[in-house]
């Protein structure tokens, strides 16, 4: 049976992130530094690796995404479901007053439920599945939905309490006779 390979590559750094602000579905674009994680991202990711770059069009994904694509001398794929989780009218936050509003379960105009996002999850590994069976895909999306992901494929165990999924850390998927399992988990930004 053939395998299928989704690689999680987590966008660069933006000013946002470095301020620790919910971004969600903001558009926030990368800063000086995110690129050169992109960069120094796309010297780790080897084209022999993927067959397809596929990405959020929240610009900070895309363009790291064609950062890592060019080098590979590939296109980007722009599909809609790899966006991050909304927010809502919690966007712009800060993270430490999020984590305090969201322990309260105050309603958040907007935001984008566990159970939503479950569903969006469910779809993404289907959709991952149906559309590139049997390929390697390397998809550029976001810390909120990258963790969502590896968490709904390993039943709550990954991430784990306390781990931050870096800008520009690549964590891999593999789906292989009727299972999606974690591969290879790697939280850290790529080349530090």
């Amino acid at each position: 049976m053939t395998e299928t390979i989704l690689g999680l590559l987590r966008h660069g750094q933006t000013d946002w992130n470095l301020a620790l602000k919910l971004q969600g579905s903001s558009d926030i674009p990368l800063n000086e530094t995110g690129r050169q994680q992109a960069r120094t991202a796309s010297q780790h990711i080897f084209q022999q690796d993927w067959d397809v770059v596929i990405a959020s069009p929240l610009s900070r994904a895309k363009e790291t995404a064609e950062i890592v694509a060019a080098e590979m001398g590939a296109r980007v794929v722009l599909v809609p479901e790899l966006i991050e989780r909304s927010f809502g009218a919690a966007e712009g936050m800060l993270f430490q007053e999020w984590r305090k509003i969201s322990e309260t379960h105050e309603h958040i105009e907007g935001l984008e439920s566990l159970e939503d996002l479950n569903i969006r999850c469910e779809n993404i590994l289907a959709l991952i599945k149906n559309q590139y069976d049997g390929q390697r895909v390397l998809a550029v999306s976001h810390g909120a939905l990258i963790r969502k992901l590896l968490s709904f494929v390993s039943s709550n165990e990954i991430p784990r309490d306390g781990d931050r999924l870096g800008n520009a850390s690549l964590n891999k998927l593999t789906f292989m006779d009727g299972l999606w399992t974690i591969s290879d988990y790697r939280p850290e930004t790529l080349g530090t």
